[in-house]
């Protein structure tokens, strides 16, 4: 995915003429803490709620003021990857969303960006995870694959941590399984080390209605 394809239409950019105070309001009304600036099509920047701390005058404008973070955005056609790398980068709560020219196209909320990795690493669907460690010099996801499909399990998600000045791995696996005694057991036969096993939260029978009202919440 790309994106242009999380770019949210609900967030109304703000104009270097508009006063501190609209600014606010804004922020206010779609909870961000940061607002693209575009006069135009033009993006000119963004501006953030610690930019505005030390004004006093509410009613000056916000081309008068200096920008913390004048060159975050991304171009529509990077990787939802790069949009994460952003967003973790800069701490923001929106990434804009630029074409080549640097028009602006709309932004990437960070409410959207929960909901897209929420999907992405499948945590609504019934199962359990398997955290093993491996080497880094033996990285097969392959044979990681081969190991879960061989009890009759599929893998939903993954992902793997890495950790300084080690060649240690950590592989995260969300299974379709709920008992994972059977996958554990094969895994350990091939002398991988699991780390942790965690059954599905969703046997607790309000967490996907929990799960749902802090989307609802995010979106709100």
């Amino acid at each position: 995915m790309v994106a242009q394809q999380l770019i949210s239409d609900v967030i109304l950019p703000v104009k270097t003429s508009d006063s501190i105070q609209k600014v606010l309001d804004r922020m206010a009304e779609f909870r961000v803490n940061h607002l693209p600036i575009v006069n135009e099509q033009q993006l000119l920047g963004l501006i953030s709620d610690e930019d505005l701390i030390e004004i006093q005058d509410h009613e000056a404008a916000v081309g008068s003021i200096t920008l913390s973070a004048t060159n975050a955005s991304v171009s529509k056609e990077q990787h939802v990857y790069d949009v994460i790398r952003v967003f973790a980068e800069k701490r923001l709560t929106l990434v804009p969303v630029v074409d080549e020219n640097k028009n602006y196209l709309g932004a990437i909320s960070v409410n959207s960006m929960v909901e897209y990795v929420a999907n992405l690493t499948s945590v609504k669907e019934p199962g359990g995870i398997i955290v093993i460690e491996i080497n880094n010099r033996d990285n097969s996801l392959a044979h990681i694959s081969q190991i879960v499909e061989s009890n009759s399990a599929q893998i939903l998600s993954s992902y793997i941590t890495s950790f300084p000045e080690s060649t240690r791995l950590e592989v995260t696996l969300k299974v379709n399984r709920t008992d994972m005694s059977a996958i554990v057991a094969s895994f350990l036969r091939y002398d991988y080390t699991v780390v942790a096993t965690y059954n599905d939260i969703k046997a607790d029978s309000g967490s996907s209605d929990r799960y749902d009202q802090l989307m609802n919440y995010l979106s709100f």
